[in-house]
């Protein structure tokens, strides 16, 4: 991991929807995609949501990264977890602990509210996504993961 001398300053806060353009600049710098406008507006009704924990790292007034999260409940046998939706860190700043200090926060938030049990899904051919979440205490869980693709013309319009 790259060492950043400035990351004692680094602040976190919550996610406001403000901050849209900038995550969108992170997700379109890190996937090399454009993000959809459908998918800005789900942003934007995520943040709005009460009661999620999404929270950016800021330096100097920009954002370096994110982490999209909220409380799960009543969900297939969880009373409340946690799920990572999302998260990124601009590609000019990974390795230099910002994703470990955003789940740090988040996981203190967790504690906070009770709740103790956190999941995410990442693909499996995503071998830095699994080392990150792995260097951050996360393992398999008793969940399988399942997929089902829609056939468009058996959507009624």
């Amino acid at each position: 991991m790259r060492e950043n001398k400035n990351l004692k300053s680094i602040k976190i806060r919550k996610l406001r929807v403000k901050d849209i353009p900038q995550i969108v600049g992170i997700q379109e710098a890190i996937t090399k995609a454009k993000v959809s406008p459908k998918m800005k507006a789900i942003l934007k009704e995520h943040i709005l949501k009460e009661g999620n924990i999404s929270v950016v790292a800021l330096w100097e007034g920009q954002i370096l990264g994110f982490i999209i999260s909220e409380i799960m409940t009543n969900s297939f046998g969880i009373d409340q977890g946690g799920w990572i939706q999302n998260l990124g860190v601009d590609p000019k700043h990974m390795g230099e602990g910002i994703g470990q200090t955003l789940a740090t926060h988040l996981f203190e938030a967790y504690k906070k509210k009770k709740i103790l049990e956190i999941y995410t899904a990442v693909r499996w051919d995503s071998v830095d996504m699994l080392s990150f979440f792995k260097a951050i205490g996360f393992d398999r869980s008793n969940f399988i993961n399942l997929y089902k693709k829609l056939d468009e013309d058996s959507i009624k319009k």
